[in-house]
């Protein structure tokens, strides 16, 4: 808390009318010990006698009335009674001081060591650590003022720190703080905590002394000029001028301050008209909240902010004003908070931590307005702030960025599909504004919170016999309490929130009541339409607003008060405050009935068919909702009654209709139910195995991916209707919802594994409702792992699943493109493997349907034929023989489908058959002239090469010749490599092979260099070194002058030739050496002609004419060749 150096002046004037100075004259003016005679403060006094009735009175005087009135009202208060009420107006619990300077709650901490340093440095923690380690000195309690100083210890860094303390209180509270240490927080320093819990613990060591002013009274004029001159001369340096300027006014007839009757006493007490709160520094708290939105979220801002939520609720469970005060500082940051009007220009959305954030404000000030003990013109105030607020054009909607459509919040749901962008957005404040209009005088409602045992033997009113819709008991006499669900439970959580835990879990009992024969109603009523409604195929809307996600939580708040409240967690926190209008007691109410109804009301909650709503962040509260329920309902042990509870709900949600998430009639936008359902499974199948598969597998659909039934269509067991006809949902969490789908079925393949039956239906449900490939390939993968776990023997039956889950996801993906298709592929191979042979070869067969034909040679066959597939299904001989003709089939019906991708595979597949190799050849030629590339045949010319067949590979590598056209600047081209050794396998044939093969490379090869680079090969050797036939060849070397290297010279010639003039069109200087050497090669092949030096000769000549514009160029030219 910020501490301000000065202290506030006195908050009003003190005098004694009918003041006798006689009457006092000679009293002592000294003070007696706080704990003197007729001290009666708990643990003070150690003996067991009861206390006086002057202490019983002063201490409900001290409480409820501000000094004045006391003065006011007796003319003379005799100075005991003056004490006792000025000693029992501190504050005597610790739990309040500790919510002041703490962000931790409870009292009860007070007297424990925080474990952590974070803890540790609370200035609460930090205050006990200085009082016990006796830091707290000269304590003096003059009225209602106590003052002292502090001495902080010196540290390795910091020397010892002496502070002087004051506190100002009324009523036990303390209203105003000052403190030395010049700290500047929300909270109360640690000095201050240290010296109030001095005077909490230890009043007998505190010195008392009434008001100043009532000493003052006591001492003649003699006695009053001695203690104002001894008091100027003690602080001359500080208090001279300001006693020179009062005597002055005083000693002035006309002054103004002696137009006003007594003086202020600083030490005397409240005033009438004094608000009665505890003291707190609104302008820190305002500097803290605008501190924390200016991070941003960054350095745990988000953290901070929602300990700061956390303390206005704890204000408001002590019934503390300053929980509104707190607030309302804090809602006016928020709503300055520059970034909310660059979001709305933007277009842009807040994050969802901030958003959350927003959320618990309105939260919160639902709680306010609906306290219900809040005073009307209170409520006033907060409705005009409230509005203000809500006026402004950058307040949050309620839906995140998009328009509401949910009702109002005092109205009952609407029929039908109005026009919804004629309502207004719907803010943050919008429910408060609509709760202000909501009281709590209603008869019915005031009994059902006041009474622990009020049932319809109470009350002369009807029950649930007479089948009345808005009856007031159920069948068994129990309360109900028909409102707006969601209202309802804003109630509940009002009256949790303002201390009254006992009147908010009766409430919360009447309102599950409600919940469960509505439920019984709807049950019924569908039962009765059912045949109807079924054929119809539609119904109306029942649940546009789903209570799961929902902005005021009701499900939440049902679920935590009956589980919290109703053990004891709340109760007796808040003793002192409650409000006991009965003498029975909640806890006669059994526990365990109490626990059924949280875990029915969160079944309910859940089980709930409701619309998904609109906008990104809306859809995201529902699952994150949805997900905190069942945490906590994972937290409640089972036992047998819960048990029937669970299979109570199973069946209703069964066999609901459009009112269950989980009935047989589905709304297309309809919230999906597999994360439930999941855990309604996991928590059943121990207890219920049927009911639990039930369940699971009719909460897998997942209708908003699936096209719409037809209207009148029986065919189907589980209908799906659109309720909007017209909108296409925007599911931003669909991706999330399917992959919660996908765990769902995950569990069950799991839970099924041994029973043919069971995973059967799983499968069939699987392949009727998963849509995504990959979740369908993840489901595959669970089912081979379950099925084939290392501490026993493979589940034959589940492996079989798991194949036909991954056989479905390759006719998904197979006309699709798939990142991991080649993983898929892989993986269904090695899950066939284990099925069995029968399996690889039904994949094989059927390879068409599953595989392209690259993934059929290149993966699946070549898989199948090696040696680890054949060890690992331990296969004789002529089981290997069929499985390899199998694969060779496949091999050639591949090749004949894609013979550019296949043939090699093909080739290499069938090596070892004669039949079926010479048939993958003929394929290859005959695919060879229009459906391959010279790339694809020159690699089969290779492959065949090195299997030993060079004739085939020189057929190959001369049609693949026919394809390839390299032009005169692709010297780099990467078939080079391929022509080169084209040619040289030509050469090696023979004479004849390297005729055929030349027209073809001066055909196809325009680049001079290349063209010298083989001419010069085929000059180096005899051709036919390495003969067919072993026949020797006589050694002797090609003429350059017949054919065909004559051919092959004249080419690269003229290749030179036109490769010179395309160079030197567009030649630039720096590019001149480079050219200078390309024509000394050029030089080297024109010799090997014989008149090739006269064609040189001639060749520079005409380039000298030509360009003789580039004289640099053609003087380099001269220099170099003349």
């Amino acid at each position: 808390m910020a501490e301000r150096v000065q202290q506030p002046p006195a908050k009003r004037l003190c005098c004694r009318p009918g003041y006798n100075t006689n009457c006092r004259q000679g009293q002592r003016a000294g003070g007696t010990l706080c704990g003197g005679s007729g001290t009666a403060q708990g643990g003070s006094s150690k003996t067991l006698s009861p206390e006086s009735l002057l202490d019983i009175s002063a201490r409900k005087v001290a409480e409820k009335w501000p000094f004045q009135r006391v003065e006011e009202r007796f003319e003379r208060i005799p100075e005991p009674v003056q004490r006792r009420i000025v000693y029992w107006s501190f504050p005597r619990s610790e739990r309040e001081i500790c919510m002041y300077s703490s962000f931790n709650t409870g009292g009860e901490e007070s007297g424990t060591s925080g474990e952590n340093s974070d803890e540790t440095r609370l200035p609460f923690r930090r205050g006990i650590a200085l009082l016990e380690s006796g830091c707290v000195d000269n304590v003096l309690q003059v009225g209602f003022h106590l003052s002292g100083t502090v001495t902080e210890p010196a540290t390795a860094s910091e020397p010892e720190l002496v502070c002087s303390v004051s506190v100002s209180f009324d009523r036990c509270k303390i209203t105003a703080v000052t403190c030395g240490c010049g700290n500047k927080d929300i909270f109360y320093c640690a000095h201050v905590v240290a010296l109030a819990l001095y005077r909490v613990r230890k009043p007998e060591q505190v010195k008392l002394h009434l008001p100043i002013s009532e000493t003052l009274f006591q001492m003649n004029r003699d006695q009053l000029q001695k203690f104002v001159q001894y008091l100027i001369t003690v602080h001359h340096t500080e208090v001279l001028p300001t006693a020179q300027k009062l005597a002055d006014e005083i000693l002035s007839t006309n002054s103004e301050i002696n137009q006003v009757h007594g003086a202020p006493d600083p030490t005397a007490g409240a005033s009438v008209d004094d608000e009665n709160c505890w003291h707190l520094d609104e302008e820190q708290v305002q500097e803290q909240v605008k501190l924390f939105l200016s991070q941003g979220g960054y350095h745990g801002s988000g953290k901070q902010l929602n300990l700061l939520f956390s303390k206005v609720r704890e204000m408001l469970k002590m019934r503390d004003s300053n929980g509104a005060r707190m607030l309302t500082l804090i809602t006016e940051q928020f709503m300055g908070d520059p970034r909310l009007a660059l979001w709305r220009q933007q277009g842009t959305t807040m994050t969802d931590k901030y958003r959350q954030l927003w959320d618990e404000l309105g939260a919160l000030w639902m709680c306010i307005v609906l306290n219900p003990h809040c005073k009307s013109e209170q409520k006033c105030v907060w409705l005009r702030q409230l509005r203000r607020w809500n006026g402004v054009d950058v307040c949050p909607w309620e839906d995140g960025n998009h328009g509401n459509e949910l009702p109002n919040l005092t109205h009952a749901l609407p029929h039908g599909n109005p026009d919804l962008s004629s309502r207004p957005h719907r803010t943050v404040f919008t429910r408060a504004i609509e709760a202000c209009d909501l009281h709590w005088q209603d008869t019915h409602l005031q009994r059902i919170i006041t009474h622990d045992l009020y049932t319809h033997s109470h009350a002369h009113c009807h029950h649930d016999n007479h089948g009345s819709a808005g009856a007031l008991f159920d069948a068994r006499g129990w309360p109900l309490w028909h409102e707006h669900i969601p209202t309802a439970c804003a109630r509940v959580d009002a009256l949790r929130s303002h201390g009254y835990p006992r009147e908010a879990l009766l409430l919360a009992i009447a309102i599950v009541n409600t919940l469960i024969r509505q439920q019984q109603k709807h049950l019924e009523l569908f039962r009765s339409h059912k045949k109807e409604l079924l054929h119809k195929g539609m119904t109306s809307v029942t649940n546009m607003e789903g209570w799961v996600g929902h902005p005021l939580d009701p499900i939440g708040t049902l679920f935590s008060t009956l589980l919290d409240t109703g053990r004891g967690d709340e109760e007796g926190r808040n003793t002192e405050h409650a409000n006991r209008s009965t003498h029975t007691s909640i806890k006669e109410i059994a526990h365990p009935y109490i626990d059924s109804l949280a875990v029915e009301t969160a079944l309910i909650g859940l089980g709930q068919q409701r619309v998904m709503p609109d906008g990104l962040y809306a859809q995201e509260k529902v699952c994150r909702n949805e997900e905190q329920l069942l945490a906590k309902l994972q937290e409640v042990e089972l036992d047998d009654a819960l048990v029937k509870i669970f299979r109570k709900q199973a069946i209703f949600l069964l066999e609901a209709g459009p009112y269950s998430g989980l009935g047989e009639l589905l709304y297309r936008e309809s919230v999906p139910m597999h994360t439930f359902a999941k855990y309604l499974f996991t928590s059943l199948l121990p207890h219920d195995t049927e009911l639990a598969y039930k369940i699971a597998l009719r909460a897998m659909r997942l209708p908003v991916l699936e096209s719409m039934a037809p209207s009148g269509d029986l065919s189907r067991p589980h209908h799906i209707v659109s309720m909007v006809p017209n909108r296409y949902p925007r599911w931003f969490t669909l991706s999330h919802i399917e992959s919660q789908q996908c765990e769902l079925a995950s569990t069950m393949l799991t839970a099924a594994k041994g029973d043919g039956r069971k995973l059967e239906t799983v499968l069939e449900s699987i392949q009727k409702n998963i849509h995504s490939s990959s979740h369908i390939f993840k489901l595959a993968q669970d089912a081979f792992k379950i099925a084939t776990l290392m501490d026993s023997l493979p589940d034959i039956t589940l492996l079989k699943v798991s194949l036909e889950l991954g056989l479905q996801v390759m006719r998904m993906t197979l006309s699709t493109l798939n990142w991991r298709r080649r993983e898929m592929v892989r993986w269904l191979v090695t899950c066939a493997t284990e099925v069995g042979v029968y399996a690889l070869d039904s994949i094989m067969q059927s390879w068409f349907t599953l595989f392209t034909p690259t993934e059929a040679t290149s993966i699946v066959a070549t898989t199948v034929m090696s040696n680890t597939t054949i060890v690992r299904l331990h296969l004789d001989c002529h089981q290997q023989e069929n499985l390899a003709s199998s694969a060779r089939t496949l091999a050639l019906q591949c090749t004949m489908k894609d013979p550019q991708n296949c043939a090699l595979s093909a080739l290499t597949l069938c090596e070892k058959d004669h039949i079926a190799f010479e048939t993958a050849y003929q394929i290859v030629l005959d695919a060879a002239v229009t459906g391959m590339s010279y790339t694809q045949l020159f690699t089969i010319a290779r492959y065949m090469e090195h299997r030993g067949y060079p004739m085939r590979a020189y057929k190959l590598a001369t049609l693949a010749m026919a394809h390839l056209n390299l032009s005169y600047n692709q010297d780099t081209h990467p078939a080079i490599n391929d022509v080169l050794w084209a040619c040289a396998l030509s050469h090696s044939l023979g004479k004849n092979e390297l005729t055929a093969v030349i027209p073809l490379v001066v055909k196809s090869v325009k680049c001079a260099t290349v063209l010298s680079d083989i001419l010069r090969r085929c000059t180096l050797t005899t051709p036919g070194m390495v003969a067919l036939h072993s026949r020797r060849n006589s050694g002797k070397l090609m003429s350059l002058d017949k054919a065909p290297l004559r051919q092959l010279l004249d080419a690269t010639i003229g290749a030179y030739i036109n490769t010179t003039h395309s160079r030197l069109t567009h030649i630039s200087p720096r590019h001149y050496s480079e050219f200078i050497e390309f024509l000394s090669k050029a030089r080297e092949t024109f010799l090997m002609a014989q008149d090739g030096h006269i064609q040189f000769t001639q060749f520079i000549d005409n380039l000298k004419q030509i360009y003789k514009g580039k004289k640099k160029l053609m003087m380099l030219v001269r220099e170099r060749f003349g």
